[in-house]
């Protein structure tokens, strides 16, 4: 029940922020809910020192609320089906290429980057200057691993405004779409090895190439089963409302197949939401039969959600003990992050031929579009009570609150400058 009290206080909030963003800050929504938030983090924490009572309230309601358990045993699978029932799969097929190597292989290239590169800054450079920030290789690999996976749920909406070409679009989201199961998956291995769980997770290289080819391979079969099924049924039994009942339960048994199974589960919602979306649309233009209110519906509950998302990711700074004895090395692994999301761009984009020539605006926003999110910070969350955990949140809160603040309240103006709308 505390937990009903908790999202309700929390879903007013959120709606009290967007109203002052949309009234004031004109940021987008989910930036807008995110900064005010932050700013009034910020006047508790000032008020603290003067009457301690409203922060205890506030910290209360936000300890009531497992961010890591709400949204990656809930809420991401809502998102990310509602992304994926709005992509038109032709679009992925003729971006099909550098989608496929961006959230994968990129993922791969940047968790090494991040990791290695952060353990010379801590262990050779910052010595140097009189400067000790102690943390194991290994957690520093697990670190860019969390970091790696891109969020592009602030940036979608601005470049659909900005009208930036339809191809960059589509790469960007369908990077944004499929990059979670693999990062997710590159973070438990690497948390299992951290842990000292080595012995019972296999780590040669077949096995890794087995768990991925099992985790992804049955989130295909599993979700085209149950998108194929759920439009079956959708289509033998119209009724709105009925339909609507058939994907919340599609995202709900998705789910809790997927942990049944041990695949996947970001990645079945995605393969499902593209097979409800795209029969949807192509049974709708045939029988002229309205299924707008699917879309409409869909595109609510990824508003809703994300207000409470942002919401939370702004309140986190409340939860991070110490955050500013953190600023240095927030402030340096910033560069390194993007830094790595340049070269694991670049790397595949020069060596694998993808069919076509990225031009050097498309380079630049595919590399500041890569927002993190709030998957970032609850994987780094759900490390645990160890030694490092307090470190690798706060650092990894430095790095998401400069990518949605910096670079989505920047993007947008990058976009309309490279590409102008006059030009399309």
């Amino acid at each position: 029940m505390e937990l009903y009290y908790s999202l309700s206080i929390l879903l007013i909030i959120a709606t009290f922020f967007a109203y002052l963003n949309e009234r004031f800050l004109k940021f987008p929504t989910t930036i807008g809910i995110m900064v005010t938030t932050m700013i009034f983090s910020v006047l508790l924490v000032v008020i603290e020192s003067y009457e301690p009572e409203p922060l205890k309230d506030v910290y209360s309601l936000i300890t009531n609320v497992n961010f890591t358990q709400l949204l990656m045993g809930g809420m991401l699978y809502f998102l990310l089906f509602a992304g994926a029932i709005q992509i038109d799969i032709h679009d992925l097929k003729q971006e099909r290429t550098s989608i496929l190597v961006f959230s994968s292989l990129s993922v791969v290239l940047s968790t090494f980057i991040v990791g290695f590169g952060l353990y010379g800054i801590l262990d050779f450079l910052l010595p140097k200057v009189g400067v000790n920030m102690e943390l194991s290789l290994i957690y520093c690999l697990l670190f860019g691993a969390l970091i790696s996976p891109t969020d592009a749920v602030a940036v979608l909406g601005i470049l659909k405004q900005s009208k930036v070409p339809k191809s960059l679009e589509t790469k960007v989201t369908g990077e944004a779409l499929f990059n979670d199961g693999v990062a997710v998956i590159m973070f438990t291995l690497l948390f299992n090895i951290a842990q000292g769980k080595e012995q019972v997770v296999d780590i040669t290289f077949a096995s890794i190439c087995w768990l991925l080819v099992k985790e992804i391979f049955g989130a295909l079969v599993v979700g085209l089963g149950l998108g194929g099924l759920a439009f079956y049924a959708m289509k033998t039994a119209y009724d709105y409302k009925l339909s609507v009942l058939i994907t919340l339960s599609v995202v709900i048994g998705g789910y809790m197949m997927s942990q049944f199974m041990d695949i996947s589960g970001p990645l079945t919602m995605v393969f499902a939401g593209l097979v409800i979306g795209n029969a949807g649309r192509s049974y709708s233009r045939k029988k002229h039969v309205d299924l707008s209110f699917m879309k409409t519906f869909w595109e609510l509950v990824d508003e809703i959600l994300n207000a409470i998302l942002f919401l939370l990711i702004g309140f986190e700074f409340l939860l991070i003990p110490h955050l500013n004895h953190y600023w240095l090395i927030g402030a340096i692994t910033i560069p390194l992050v993007l830094m790595a999301r340049y070269i694991s761009i670049k790397i595949p984009t020069t060596v694998i031929p993808f069919g076509e020539k990225f031009s050097r605006y498309t380079f630049v926003l595919l590399v500041w579009g890569g927002l993190r999110g709030g998957v970032s910070i609850a994987l780094a969350l759900s490390i645990g009570d160890t030694a490092h955990r307090n470190y690798i949140v706060a650092v990894t809160y430095f790095v998401v609150v400069f990518s949605i603040v910096v670079q989505g309240l920047t993007i947008g103006k990058m976009a309309r400058k490279f590409f102008p709308p006059v030009s399309q």
